[in-house]
């Protein structure tokens, strides 16, 4: 079996994997100003993708230009997300170069996509590919591809403890090769209980004191998280921004989700803002919670919140994930102030910030490839993708870090490979 990797190799952003020079995994973005794509504009029979986020997707309209037609394989929500993601890049970008695609390839989409549930195997330009589910958000995967002499697990990301919205992974397929993420590999998290815990009384004590709380959170899966821990935690809360429409996509599919009931208890327990007349100037003056995108305050509903709230030091602004060196909510966290909107300004309101990242961390991706000791393992998806390979060495692992635009060569393991195709001990790592 053959590897090349297009993107996402020693990096987070643009994953892009192509298998056997026929068989695509994922076709994704990374965010900048400009952004930056795969390196190449390959020419696939066949497009697999593990998951809708927007370094997984954020290009696969663009495959469909000119006479290209590859048929798309994806799970139901992961195929609706990445049309959201898709229309939100033509609006934000369309008729500038930061865009490769237009509407028609987004319609076309439509054309090839065909779906799949987990556990079932479908051929991909002649290979059997089977889904597992990822805990990653709703819909996310880990691909397992067999071309006949090589079974490749490309896990996309993954999350192996239960949260509020997924059950973590606990799918464990026989594989010779393992092409890992590492997003969170030199990080080690308490429990996620104790975060919801910690968060949920900050903010009721915010909100009983007389302040509001403004919640930036992604629009897909962190969005709906955040309704679930306020749902559980009987918050008061409004929910802002695309996160609303990708609530509505996860109340489609029960069978992608860890409670479907819960989900829909938290979205009725969530007031939807639709943002007229005045209503978000309204909203922030009462005593709420407002889970409103985006995730880093670099646009969206958000910055219309901050500018309200910012002033009185009652106030909270709640960061429920990492923020990336240069973005505003990395500002905020560092200095105080933040450019909201094209204005600097400084923010009195309290500043915190939860982990509430729905990727394993250090002891959840060991404790993943630890049923994976006799395969080949490579790292990628990553800031230090080299650093965790070397790491992994040292624990006995044939490991390595792929570099991007490299092409290798991968083959079958030795006999005494792990075995059973969904070893599920109790209690998942």
């Amino acid at each position: 079996m053959n590897l090349e990797f297009l993107g996402g190799a020693r990096e987070v952003g643009r994953s892009a994997i192509l298998v056997n020079d026929s068989l695509l995994l994922d076709y994704g973005t990374a965010t900048g100003n400009p952004p930056s794509f795969p390196l190449e504009n390959p020419d696939p029979d066949a497009v697999v993708v593990s998951h809708g986020h927007l370094d997984h997707v954020g290009s696969i309209p663009s495959l469909l230009s000119g006479d290209a037609r590859p048929p798309i394989h994806w799970t139901p929500p992961t195929r609706d997300l990445t049309r959201v993601l898709a229309e939100d890049t033509l609006k934000l970008h369309g008729g500038s170069y930061d865009c490769p695609f237009t509407e028609v390839e987004i319609r076309r989409m439509s054309q090839v996509s065909e779906t799949h549930g987990y556990r079932e195997t479908f051929e991909a330009a002649g290979h059997e590919v089977t889904f597992f589910d990822a805990g990653h958000i709703p819909g996310s995967a880990h691909a397992l591809v067999d071309d006949g002499e090589t079974r490749l697990l490309y896990t996309g990301d993954f999350h192996t403890e239960d949260t509020q919205l997924l059950s973590g992974t606990t799918a464990r397929p026989d594989a010779d090769v393992v092409l890992c993420e590492s997003t969170y590999s030199d990080v080690t998290r308490g429990s996620r209980s104790d975060v919801e815990e910690r968060f949920a009384e900050s903010v009721k004590m915010t909100i009983w004191e007389g302040g509001t709380v403004v919640v930036p959170a992604f629009a897909i899966g962190r969005t709906q998280e955040m309704l679930m821990v306020c749902a559980a935690n009987d918050i008061d809360c409004y929910v802002d921004g695309m996160g609303q429409r990708v609530t509505r996509i996860a109340r489609r599919y029960p069978e992608f989700v860890r409670d479907s009931e819960a989900l829909q208890r938290a979205k009725s327990h969530a007031r939807f803002v639709t943002g007229r007349d005045g209503q978000r100037k309204r909203i922030a003056e009462q005593n709420t919670a407002i889970v409103t995108t985006a995730g880093m305050l670099s646009g969206g509903p958000v910055v219309s919140y901050i500018p309200e709230i910012r002033a009185n030091p009652t106030n909270k602004i709640a960061m429920t994930g990492y923020q990336v060196e240069g973005t505003p909510g990395r500002e905020l966290l560092d200095s105080g102030r933040a450019e909201i909107d094209g204005r600097v300004m400084p923010v009195s309101a309290q500043v915190e910030s939860y982990d509430f990242s729905a990727h394993a961390d250090r002891d959840g991706l060991l404790g993943f490839l630890d049923s994976y000791r006799d395969s080949e393992i490579l790292v990628n998806h990553g800031d230090r993708c080299a650093e965790f390979a070397d790491e992994l060495r040292e624990e006995g692992f044939d490991a390595s870090a792929p570099e991007l635009g490299e092409r290798i060569a991968v083959s079958t393991a030795e006999p005494e490979a792990f075995s059973g195709e969904t070893a599920e001990p109790e209690g998942s790592p």
